[in-house]
């Protein structure tokens, strides 16, 4: 008996989370497809006003053996946060004397924002920094007390950075949920930032999850940027990621 053709959309779909090849009733899409995304939506939708749980995640950073400090911006809640992206970027004034008290001279002050998704830093910032921060002691990179900011923004790390005493922000952000990842983490660098600090002063890499760049991958990243950053004393868009040429070959398949 012969074999039904395969359908060659369930063979993409093995290689792509998007949505593809979707199922049409008419000029509709089948209900199946249709619930799915509504779902995803939901998800996203959801990511975006889920609260951020400071404590848990402090004490989860803590058990890496660092110091950690938690702070706020000045948005003083989630709505605000989202209406005022302005707030996002500055520290709440009792939150800078807060971090202020760990100045000193370090080589990279990494802070942990919710941004846009806070399940995404709740669940991958300590399995990343426990891949980077023995990479990062190998280096003999000094690294300053970590920053836990609730309703922060990514250029909340350049006031960070400087009340630290740090040359390199890092910051690690949840990023805008999609309708596949509603927990994917970006991390940014910038070398000595400032208020006039630009985006094209920054390098970022993005997607950090299981199902994207994984910890272990985006960990030896973020390290090759960083010493590429401290090296040319420079950030931005005339630093470029070549970690991956670094990478040995895989073997062929057979």
């Amino acid at each position: 008996m012969a074999q039904p053709p395969t359908d060659i959309w369930t063979t993409l779909r093995r290689l792509t989370a998007a949505r593809i090849g979707l199922a049409r009733s008419g000029a509709s899409l089948a209900t199946a497809p249709l619930l799915d995304f509504k779902l995803a939506h939901a998800r996203a939708r959801d990511a975006v006003h889920e609260a951020l749980d400071p404590p848990r995640l402090v004490a989860d950073l803590e058990a890496l053996g660092v110091p950690v400090c938690a702070a706020a911006s000045a948005a003083s809640d989630r709505q605000t946060y989202l209406m005022r992206p302005d707030l996002g970027r500055r520290l709440a004034p009792e939150a800078r004397a807060a971090v202020a008290k760990d100045a000193g001279q370090y080589d990279v002050a990494i802070v942990i924002c919710d941004g846009l998704s806070a399940r995404a830093v709740q669940m991958h910032a300590r399995p990343v920094l426990a891949e980077l921060l023995p990479m990062l002691n190998k280096q003999s990179v000094k690294v300053a007390p970590l920053v836990v900011v609730t309703h922060g923004r990514v250029a909340v790390g350049d006031a960070i950075a400087g009340l630290l005493g740090a040359d390199c922000a890092m910051v690690l952000i949840g990023e805008r949920p999609g309708l596949t990842a509603p927990d994917s983490m970006g991390a940014y660098l910038t070398w000595r930032p400032s208020a006039q600090t630009a985006d094209a002063d920054r390098n970022c890499v993005s997607n950090i999850r299981p199902d994207g760049i994984g910890y272990a991958d985006a960990a030896a990243k973020l390290a090759y940027l960083l010493a590429a950053i401290r090296g040319r004393q420079l950030s931005g868009v005339q630093i470029k990621d070549e970690s991956d040429r670094l990478l040995s070959p895989s073997p062929a398949r057979i």
